[in-house]
């Protein structure tokens, strides 16, 4: 969904589930020189919590640190790196997506 999102927004996507050593990052996007990193998080339902309420200052820290290594790697030319958050809740058959930009 998430991925389906993005790309109607004009991007790439780069990669999915990308890992880094024990650390993974869970979706990369690309449109031009703007590449998009995105935590997602799915619930079946927000009844105690909603799903983004879940990435807390050290699974920030994690991403970074992917995200840094992970460039480092692939040697991904970008002049601009964005952080985003998604949150999935499958409360309806179709799920409900909410997106979050530069989240982080």
């Amino acid at each position: 969904m998430v991925a389906q999102l993005l790309e109607a927004k004009g991007f790439s996507v780069v990669a999915r589930n990308a890992r880094v050593g024990r650390l993974e990052i869970d979706l990369i996007a690309r449109r031009g020189a703007l590449l998009v990193v995105c935590e997602v998080r799915a619930r079946m339902n927000a009844c105690f919590m909603h799903p983004i309420e879940s990435i807390d200052r050290a699974k920030v820290e994690r991403i970074r640190r992917a995200t840094a290594q992970w460039l480092a790697k692939t040697r991904v030319g970008t002049s601009l790196v964005r952080f985003d958050a998604a949150s999935v809740v499958f409360d309806t058959p179709q799920g409900t997506l909410t997106y979050f930009e530069d989240a982080f």
